[in-house]
């Protein structure tokens, strides 16, 4: 039998983030192997239930150049030196890093620990020819596309060279020699991208780098009453990150009454409550189990967190995307581009153009036979054992 590893699995404290990292170290300790969990005080009693032994991560890290009225420390220096330490107490085999998540990777390379980063999305990192991460647009369907985005790709990544600049500039001050590549919280000893292959657009990949395919994890919840009858079933699922004002539901509600359809309406928020009047065809609930709802549902509307993306097309839901920030409108284009559903641009956030991209979506069968290939992919390839396959062989390499 091989030798139970040490693994310390670092994920930064958004629902998006902890999840897929949760659903790697479960399938690590199935294995046998002994796990660390490094995140926010408020995962603590879920990291602890299954198992895992509980770092506490800082609440807060201040950025290179501060906002007013924010605290100056600590810096991303002084927590990854917090956790030297800590690592030295645990001595494990290898360091998984969560791609937002830079201090236990820095702590790993300070005292020589082997390193792997989890990345919960599509894979960041620009390729001459294709969009820049994050901006939310498709890739180009023609040549003169791709050279005009060869030649914008300088502008588009000045963001990311600044990032290269202050992080350099910690590597400095912890000792560490500077790093010409971007997005440098990325280990270059293994890199796990966790989505769908289809949602990836064509490039060339480095060696280091695998698409796995989605980490799926959620918290148990009782089942919960459908809305009754026979129509198709559209579920509405708030972000748990943004949108706290729930305008996509409550525009959704809105552009849905008196459609032939049953909606249901999760807000994604525990104990919330709906204040405004809820149309007959409709039920809205504070929270629900994906594994419940989205098998019985013929589409999803949502923000397009990674999360519930990538939820909805394992269970050959088609999606209609409605971004709220962040990475949601880079999520929303790879739906769209792999033929799996549509998204609605977010300043059009009304109830006549998400009426019209639900209608679309359920009149096209085109759209649910995409999700249903992506969903076979799935069932054929689970992407949580490829990771945890490969942090093994990195780990005892």
């Amino acid at each position: 039998m091989s030798r139970r590893l040490r693994v310390l699995v670092s994920a930064f404290g958004a629902t998006g983030h902890v999840f897929p990292a949760l659903a790697l170290a479960g399938r690590l300790r199935d294995r046998r192997h002994e796990i660390w969990f490094e995140s926010l005080e408020l995962w603590r009693e879920v990291v602890e239930e299954r198992g895992f032994h509980f770092i506490p991560a800082p609440e807060y890290i201040a950025l290179p150049r501060p906002l007013p009225g924010t605290p100056t420390t600590p810096t991303l220096a002084q927590s990854a030196q917090a956790l030297v330490p800590v690592l030295r107490d645990v001595d494990p085999d290898v360091v998984v890093n969560d791609f937002f998540t830079q201090p236990a990777t820095l702590a790993s390379e300070l005292g020589g620990v082997r390193r792997a980063t989890l990345i919960p999305h599509p894979y960041p990192v620009n390729e001459p020819g294709l969009p820049s991460a994050y901006i939310g647009l498709l890739a180009p369907r023609t040549p003169v596309g791709a050279i005009a985005w060869r030649l914008a790709q300088p502008w588009f990544a000045r963001h990311a060279r600044q990032e290269r600049a202050d992080l350099n500039d910690v590597r400095e001050e912890l000792g560490l020699p500077p790093i010409d590549r971007l997005y440098g919280g990325i280990s270059d000893e293994l890199a796990m991208v966790a989505t769908f292959p289809q949602l990836e657009y064509p490039r060339r990949w480095p060696s280091y780098v695998h698409v796995t395919g989605p980490m799926l994890y959620e918290l148990p919840h009782p089942d919960i009453d459908l809305p009754p009858g026979e129509a198709p079933l559209v579920v509405v699922a708030a972000s748990t990150a943004m949108d706290h004002e729930l305008r996509l539901v409550q525009a959704t509600l809105q552009a849905l009454e008196g459609e032939p359809v049953r909606v249901l309406a999760v807000l994604n928020q525990k104990g919330r409550e709906w204040p405004d009047p809820v149309p007959s065809n409709a039920i809205v609930v504070d929270w629900a189990s994906y594994s419940q709802v989205m098998p019985r549902a013929s589409l999803i509307v949502c923000n397009g967190g990674h999360g519930t993306v990538v939820r909805a097309l394992a269970e050959g839901v088609p999606l209609v995307v409605r971004p709220a920030g962040g990475d949601m409108g880079e999520n929303g284009a790879r739906v769209t581009w792999a033929g799996a559903g549509l998204m609605v641009p977010r300043p059009l956030l009304a109830p006549a153009p998400l009426r019209w991209a639900v209608r679309r979506v359920l009149a096209d069968p085109r759209f649910v036979a995409r999700a249903q290939a992506i969903a076979a992919w799935g069932r054929e390839n689970d992407g949580t054992s490829l990771g945890a396959s490969l942090v093994e062989r990195h780990a005892r390499a």
